[in-house]
């Protein structure tokens, strides 16, 4: 009885930190979702401002705000494509690696934009615009050779497998379309014809005459071909019901 009770007892507490874990990852789950839901719901509102502010707000401040909305659809844009790329192609792992340094600097030089924005200083800020620019330059041109190699591997990955894929199919519309008979090969389904040998006696010639149709060439109809259709009698064809009684004709004598 004790045995039975620490058994129940043992199985309920397992039930019990499973319903824990479960609850925990579950929560986890939940969590990181709500995390993700958040980021994308910040990072619109921003794009959507930094759009608005370049359009409505020319100037230094316009310009800086053009120049984080490039940044970050660059680096955004590359960060898709090599993660999207990654599940299919191991290789793209060491790119990842240096989008991931390179995106240091990218946050590095969006976080000093950001502060710029509220600079009351703009000719400071106008004087130094050229450098932010050529810094913008240099990242969004590696984002972007990274991007554009990963589209280009996953596009020569496709040709080839596409390639692949029509030769396989060419071979097999080959083997459907076998029922083609190669030229002299033997039909399984005919008996072989005898041909005439010049060697053979007349004794032979008249045993095999039946083959031919009263001549000795070759060409002649061999013994195995239909004969040939002949007009029937219509007094012996069999009448049927659908049909009117042959008209006979009397003969004199």
């Amino acid at each position: 009885m004790e045995a039975a009770v620490a058994v129940f007892g043992l199985l309920f507490v397992l039930f019990v930190l499973a319903g824990v874990f479960v609850t925990v990852k579950a929560v986890k789950a939940a969590k990181a979702g709500v995390d993700r839901t958040v980021a994308q719901a910040r990072r619109t509102v921003e794009d959507t401002t930094l759009r608005a502010r370049q359009f409505a707000q020319p100037g230094v401040v316009g310009e800086l705000a053009q120049l984080r909305l490039s940044l970050r659809t660059s680096m955004r844009a590359t960060q898709e494509a090599l993660h999207s790329g990654s599940s299919e192609d191991a290789s793209l792992s060491e790119a990842i690696g240096l989008f991931e340094r390179l995106s240091v600097h990218g946050h590095e030089l969006d976080d000093e934009l950001k502060r710029l924005e509220r600079e009351p200083d703009r000719a400071t800020i106008a004087d130094r615009l050229p450098e932010f620019r050529e810094r913008l330059e240099r990242i969004t041109h590696s984002a972007e050779s990274l991007r554009w190699a990963a589209r280009d591997r996953a596009r020569k990955f496709a040709d080839d497998d596409l390639a692949s894929l029509s030769d396989q199919i060419d071979v097999e519309s080959g083997a459907l379309r076998h029922w083609t008979r190669v030229e002299g090969a033997e039909d399984p389904l005919r008996e072989p014809v005898q041909e005439r040998r010049p060697g053979q006696g007349q004794g032979q010639a008249q045993g095999s005459g039946q083959a031919s149709a009263g001549s000795g060439n070759s060409w002649g109809p061999d013994s195995e071909d239909p004969p040939a259709i002949t007009a029937q009698d219509p007094r012996t064809q069999p009448s049927y019901p659908w049909q009117k009684a042959p008209r006979t004709e009397e003969t004199t004598t």
